[in-house]
């Protein structure tokens, strides 16, 4: 797994209802729609599973909290299992990022594309999302942006199919391939290349759940392209959306877990 959304991949998608107009938006309008969804407003919580399945190693279960305060871009990852990992975390304050390790109570600088918990996840897909600060739409040979309307899945759910590239050095993958539903503006599936233009992983979000209105991935699955039979389950709970205490995003709240 190469990336995880978040939270986030790969923890939030809140969903901003609005009518659209007859005339499709344009690529950059669906990802300022994106941005406005991932955006929750308030602090949020919840537990994050994830399950790494791969031939060679079997199956690898991590488990940890998440913690999450957009207004200042702050988010803290307390790892719970394994026992190897438990009490290791990763805090993140404005544009500072940090891992601590328990064992040695130290913290070391980290950058977004850095690991977590030894997973394919990245420590960028825990952070708020700003989507058109880290992508821009691809152009075709005309100069137009690579738009499509389609269908998606045995549902056949209307989606809009557009392609994206980095702006920045720091993520995962420069190019993606988006399929987002026409009516709320939601993320079905991905597809991230690299470079070249190998395929590298596919992303499918089936499960969304709301919490006070917003609309959160509850499950997703990814599988790598590259590495054939890879493949890991991201499964959400416990979200709640309350005010976190300030002491939470700091480095002395995870020394103290170590006590």
């Amino acid at each position: 797994m190469k990336r995880i959304w978040s939270l986030t991949a790969c923890l939030t998608l809140c969903l901003a209802w609005s009518s659209l107009s007859t005339a499709a938006p344009t690529v950059l309008e669906i990802m300022e729609k994106m941005n406005d969804m991932e955006n929750l407003g308030v602090d949020a919580t919840a537990k994050v599973k994830i399950t790494e399945q791969k031939p060679d190693e079997g199956v690898k279960v991590i488990e940890m909290v998440y913690y999450r305060r957009d207004r200042d871009d702050s988010y803290l990852i307390v790892m719970i299992a394994p026992d190897t990992d438990k009490g290791n975390g990763y805090l993140r304050v404005g544009d500072n990022m940090w891992m601590y390790r328990r064992n040695t109570r130290t913290f070391q600088i980290m950058n977004r594309n850095e690991s977590i918990g030894g997973t394919d996840a990245k420590a960028g897909d825990m952070e708020k999302k700003k989507f058109t600060d880290l992508y821009e739409p691809v152009l075709d040979a005309q100069g137009k942006e690579i738009l499509t309307e389609e269908t998606l899945g045995k549902a056949q759910i209307p989606v809009y199919r557009f392609e994206v590239k980095a702006k920045v050095k720091d993520v995962d993958y420069p190019k993606q391939i988006y399929w987002v539903r026409k009516d709320n503006f939601l993320t079905m599936k991905t597809e991230s290349y690299s470079l070249s233009g190998t395929l590298m992983e596919s992303a499918y979000y089936p499960k969304y759940t709301t919490v006070e209105g917003k609309f959160i991935p509850q499950q997703f699955i990814i599988v790598d392209e590259f590495e054939k039979g890879n493949k890991s389950m991201v499964e959400i709970s416990g979200i709640t959306l309350q005010p976190i205490n300030d002491d939470i995003f700091t480095k002395a709240y995870l020394e103290n877990l170590s006590k």
